[in-house]
């Protein structure tokens, strides 16, 4: 398969998160001028992050959504601007795992990145969102461990995600980072798991990462490679 090069553009480090640097520099505006896809969080941990079709969604602990100031400041976002590659109906009836191991089977290349889109009608999917920090900010795996878990039923809407190869571990997260917003744009969070009734998978390959790094003190003055790097990101992703 003969593509083009695609970039995903980053603001700081998911293992900057991990440490607790939850204030960023970078605005939602200028953070439009690099992608209309994409996913991240608000400084202060303010709720979930979700960019689709240039618009960018405030997805809050209270289960409230609200289109995003575009001053407001991120500490962490990935953003593309989204050109399907790949596209796919996905079979009826799956749970998250099961889509998962689906689009892994349609990607070229474990060793590139991509941004994933799925638009669905979901039998039921299971979400949670991050609490507000006050500081002085706690480490994110004890700052999640106040987060809500909802569970939405019958609902349409779309998951917005990157597939992440292992090697970028602290750079992003391994795997697949999902968030998910309704259609109707009034309920969303970070994806837990799902059942799809019916769904198409979109794959948009990434190729270049641009990276910006804060120029903070917390962010100086962070442990980004602490020993425990994978159990932390387990925590933080899964709920586990």
């Amino acid at each position: 398969m003969t593509v083009s090069r695609h970039e995903i553009f980053q603001t700081s480090l998911m293992s900057a998160l991990l440490d607790g640097v939850y204030e960023g520099e970078m605005t939602v505006r200028d953070l439009l001028g690099h992608g209309s896809f994409g996913i991240g969080t608000f400084n202060g941990l303010d709720g979930e992050m979700l960019i689709v079709d240039g618009s960018c969604y405030q997805l809050r602990a209270d289960g409230g959504v609200t289109k995003a100031d575009l001053g407001a400041h991120t500490p962490y976002a990935v953003v593309t601007n989204f050109v399907p590659h790949i596209e796919s109906e996905l079979p009826p009836g799956v749970l998250r795992a099961e889509a998962s191991d689906v689009i892994d089977r349609l990607t070229a290349s474990e060793n590139y990145m991509y941004a994933l889109r799925i638009d669905g009608d979901f039998e039921w999917i299971r979400m949670r969102t991050v609490v507000k920090q006050q500081k002085p900010y706690r480490p994110m795996v004890e700052a999640t461990d106040e987060d809500r878990v909802v569970e939405l039923h019958d609902v349409t809407g779309v998951v917005v995600g990157f597939r992440t190869p292992l090697y970028e571990q602290g750079i992003g997260v391994p795997g697949c980072h999902a968030h998910f917003i309704t259609d109707d744009r009034t309920a969303g969070g970070h994806v837990l798991d799902f059942k799809l009734r019916t769904g198409r998978a979109a794959l948009c390959l990434g190729t270049d990462l641009r990276l910006q790094l804060p120029l903070t003190d917390a962010f100086r003055d962070a442990n980004l490679a602490p020993e425990d790097l994978a159990r932390q990101l387990l925590k933080t992703e899964s709920h586990a």
